[in-house]
């Protein structure tokens, strides 16, 4: 699994307590704390469960709580639906439903005809096919001319994981590295298990260090706002992304469009260079 001690519902209930302060809940202040937050003892009783229960939750001695203790945890932190959907995600990952992780043999990297001809249909703009662990396995000739000069594009196999957390010029390409990195880290516990597993501790986890461990634990939900890019030509690029779920084949299009006019003006002139072209990863 992706986690020491504990499991991932245990440390995600365990940052979220840690994450409330208690007078935004009406709670009164005990005085001076040794950890953040909430206490054990007021989310037992804001969700109905003994600390002794909440504990064995937060330590991971407990995989399989019920649904409705699930519920009633994500009531007492205020979660919103997004976080509630994590949280029930979570729930079934540890309690050993694997069909919470959509399948269990690695996902094909392989782009069927009709996804490729649909990326076809969107030249010349910036479109992109990937899975959760961030391979790149396809994409039009406009995310090429967007992508080309970061250094992305350059490994046999490009991974937008790996680059976020590896390449030293992704902190500057990405205005907002500290949301993207996020963004990455929180997708890899959608992936497919096996190949998740055996990618983050043979490949990713060895170079991309304690900081991607500790945002991976974390449990972040990603806002997954405007994409804004510091563009080796010097560009600054703000894009909107549609994201649109290929489920049968557990793989994702995003559709990259410009938020303002000053960044379709500055995509024309990266244009104009030496045109991309349609590029599938074999």
């Amino acid at each position: 699994m992706l986690h020491g001690m504990g499991t991932p519902l245990g440390d995600f209930v365990r940052a979220k307590r840690d994450s409330i302060q208690p007078d935004t809940l009406g709670l009164p202040e005990h005085g001076r704390r040794r950890s953040p937050g909430l206490r054990r003892s007021d989310l037992a009783a804001r969700a109905g469960v003994s600390v002794e229960y909440l504990t064995r939750i937060e330590q991971g001695r407990d995989r399989n709580p019920s649904m409705p203790v699930v519920n009633a945890l994500a009531d007492a932190l205020s979660l919103d639906l997004s976080e509630r959907n994590h949280l029930r995600y979570l729930a079934k990952i540890s309690s050993g439903d694997c069909s919470a992780r959509t399948r269990l043999a690695p996902p094909p990297r392989d782009v069927r005809p009709s996804v490729m001809e649909t990326l076809r249909l969107l030249e010349p703009g910036i479109a992109v096919v990937m899975n959760r662990l961030g391979d790149v396995l396809a994409y039009t000739g406009g995310y090429e001319v967007v992508m080309g000069e970061t250094g992305l594009l350059d490994a046999d196999r490009p991974n937008l994981t790996r680059y976020v957390f590896t390449d030293p010029g992704a902190r500057t390409f990405f205005a907002d590295w500290d949301d993207i990195a996020d963004e990455q880290a929180f997708d890899l516990w959608l992936a497919p298990s096996i190949e998740n597993s055996e990618w983050l501790t043979t490949e990713l986890a060895p170079v991309a260090g304690p900081d991607f461990t500790r945002r991976l634990n974390r449990h972040v939900i990603p806002q997954r706002g405007v994409l804004r890019l510091n563009h080796p030509s010097g560009h600054e690029l703000r894009l909107l992304r549609e994201t649109l779920e290929l489920s049968s084949d557990v793989q994702q299009l995003v559709v990259f469009l410009p938020a303002d006019e000053t960044t379709a003006q500055g995509i024309d002139e990266l244009r104009r260079g030496p045109a991309g072209r349609l590029r599938a990863i074999s």
